[in-house]
């Protein structure tokens, strides 16, 4: 039995004269599961490196090479707004994208190995699990959201709205990836292997990124982009980080009046994103919870 087995699970059973708080309670079993995950990442940090490292190719080479012209075409409906603002909460949501990719490449990697099947057999809540292993991945998306923002400001972006849009980006960019880390984790269950788990979550990311608001605003873009863009999540959670970043409503698919600035361009994204979150998040959950041991052998 591997190390992170025997963490994982040594808390999960009795001991001695009683049990851990994590074989009495839910929250017990999200931390064991919490700590795990991270332990994981840490020991293996290469594909938190790369899921960071391609947005910030991104940030950098889209703000250098394109900047000049994409600026002009920003400009025509955020004047005065610098490409670096405008692009950095883009970079933020694909960040999310991409490291919630890395979840289930996790989880296949556990199928595989064999551990997610032992993790079935312990008296661990299966929901917990799945919170845990997500928490854990929400916690390392908001540090790297973070290292991007960092970033975005050495190269000249502004965060109008200070510490607090920061933070509010930061929150949007987490409610943006729960929704396809529980899509991730659907197909390494589905799947059950690691090359067809990533192909298909690769698959989604580009054209998610490019036939959305992300680069260029929506009256910039083909009538047909338009169309998608309207239907795509990303749209929701750039518009969101933007309004937050360039402190005014700049949502261009809903159309709400009803808070005033700046939260007309966040609340409707909000309630989209949380919609898609508890869909896939529940589809998720019921897979995992339907899984046994004979399911993953």
């Amino acid at each position: 039995m591997s190390t992170d087995v025997e963490e994982s699970t040594e808390t999960a059973t009795p001991a001695g004269h009683g049990l851990d708080r994590s074989g009495n309670s839910f929250l017990g079993d999200v931390w064991v599961n919490f700590k795990r995950w991270n332990l994981k990442a840490v020991r293996n940090p290469f594909v938190l490196v790369v899921s960071l490292v391609q947005p910030i190719i991104f940030l950098v080479l889209f703000t250098e090479v394109f900047g000049t012209v994409a600026g002009s075409a920003v400009n025509q409906g955020i004047p005065g707004i610098s490409y670096e603002t405008y692009l950095v909460p883009a970079i933020t949501i694909q960040v999310a994208l991409a490291a919630a990719i890395t979840s289930g490449i996790g989880l296949v990697n556990d199928i595989e190995n064999g551990m997610f099947e032992k993790v079935l057999v312990t008296p661990m809540n299966r929901t917990a699990v799945f919170v845990g292993k997500t928490a854990a991945e929400v916690f390392r998306i908001a540090v790297q959201i973070s290292i991007i923002l960092g970033l975005g400001l050495v190269l000249g972006a502004e965060i109008i709205t200070g510490v607090v849009g920061a933070l509010g980006i930061i929150a949007v960019g987490i409610l943006f990836s729960l929704w396809f880390v529980a899509f991730s984790n659907t197909l390494a269950i589905l799947t059950r292997d690691q090359e067809s788990t990533i192909i298909g979550a690769n698959l989604l990311q580009f054209p998610l990124l490019f036939l959305s608001s992300a680069f260029l605003p929506l009256s910039a873009l083909p009538g047909w982009i338009q169309t998608f863009a309207r239907l795509n999540p990303v749209t929701y959670g750039v518009d969101a980080a933007r309004s937050l970043m360039l402190d005014q409503d700049v949502m261009t698919v809903i159309e709400v009046t009803w808070f005033g600035g700046t939260l007309d361009g966040v609340v409707p994204a909000v309630v989209v994103l949380l919609g898609l979150d508890l869909a896939f998040g529940a589809l998720a959950v019921s897979l995992l919870s339907r899984a046994s041991s004979s399911d993953v052998q």
